[in-house]
């Protein structure tokens, strides 16, 4: 692009007419950090400002911003934000933002993300000015963004002249991939030779695409053949397989000896979750022996066959699986 889209022919300030864009869903990350002092930095990981509970007091203030950015920035268009998220992480001298903003539209939300960390990191401003009030704001910038035309955008795709203007204080942009692809696989002998309905399989697929994920599957396999089906769900290195089935004490069930064979880590507390989700309903979850884990940056979960199981999985995934993801690809902060 070489002109400025909010200029007309003839110089004057204007309104994009974004009435021809088709609506695509729209996810931009944005970062920023408050660079202040050490004694900052142990009074909020301890509750101990004076204002108190400043973290939560920003996270609500970014999440306003982002809801009125068409009030502040006067060109930008009013959204219908579905999601909206701030994160903080710490250094030993800052204290690190990162905001989330997606909808389904015309046009990005880019705008959203930046003030949302820019309220965010205001706000932190206010609280710890009483301390210090040489505070600095810094490094406000997009990470990523997603959707429309133009499809996935990432600053380590930047123009190398673009990056030597960022602050020398700002941390190094921890950009990941978004891209949201999945792999659903299905342990089930009767489903594989045709004579047993697959019924959580489409059901883990729908809630994937409700997720906006790009789905493969399901995958179904025999119990005996699972090992070769995760293989094949590893197929073009998916950020997310949700495996169903073959997770019980039965002697066909094989999937999480399968799945054990290709982890590089373990992610233990989310197949303890699981169980412990499915114990709220009944005492046979605890028989499930799933496993959740890496190989390499994709995440494996392993749920069980039944309709239940699947939902009460699925239950403790969504509130983490997005920042379980950015982790993996590299970014995602730690929120206190």
């Amino acid at each position: 692009m070489t002109e400025l889209t909010h200029v007309d022919g003839e110089g004057r300030a204007r309104m994009v007419d974004v009435s021809a864009k088709a609506e695509t869903t729209r996810i931009a990350v944005a970062a920023g950090e408050l660079v202040t002092t050490p004694e900052v930095i142990r009074l909020v990981r301890a509750d101990g400002m004076p204002k108190a509970d400043v973290l939560s007091t920003a996270r609500i203030a970014g999440i306003a911003g982002a809801k009125k950015t068409s009030e502040l920035i006067p060109l930008c268009h009013q959204l219908a934000l579905s999601s909206v998220k701030v994160e903080f992480g710490f250094t030993e001298t800052s204290i690190t933002v990162e905001a989330t903003a997606k909808t389904r539209g015309q046009t990005g939300v880019e705008m959203e993300a930046l003030t949302a960390v820019a309220v965010a990191g205001l706000t932190l401003h206010d609280m710890v000015k009483a301390i210090d009030p040489a505070a600095t704001m810094n490094g406000v910038r997009l990470l990523t963004k997603d959707g429309g035309k133009r499809g996935h955008w990432t600053r380590e795709n930047q123009n190398p002249a673009q990056s030597s203007t960022a602050p020398e204080s700002s941390t190094a942009p921890h950009t990941f991939d978004t891209t949201r692809s999945a792999a659903v696989l299905v342990a089930s002998t009767g489903g594989a030779a045709g004579t047993r309905p697959d019924t959580t399989g489409p059901a883990i697929e729908q809630w994937l695409r409700d997720r906006d994920f790009e789905v493969r599957g399901p995958l179904v396999y025999a119990d005996a053949d699972i090992a070769a089906g995760i293989d094949d769900a590893k197929t073009g290195s998916p950020a997310l397989i949700i495996s169903t089935g073959g997770t019980g004490a039965s002697p066909t069930d094989a999937t999480p000896e399968a799945t054990l064979a290709v982890l590089t880590r373990e992610l233990p507390g989310i197949a303890e979750a699981i169980r412990a989700k499915g114990l709220e309903k009944t005492p046979h979850a605890s028989l499930s022996r799933g496993v959740a884990g890496l190989t390499e940056r994709t995440v494996i979960v392993n749920l069980p066959g039944s309709p239940g199981g699947v939902k009460d999985g699925l239950a403790v995934l969504d509130p983490i699986i997005n920042h379980l993801l950015a982790q993996v690809a590299g970014g995602g902060m730690h929120d206190e």
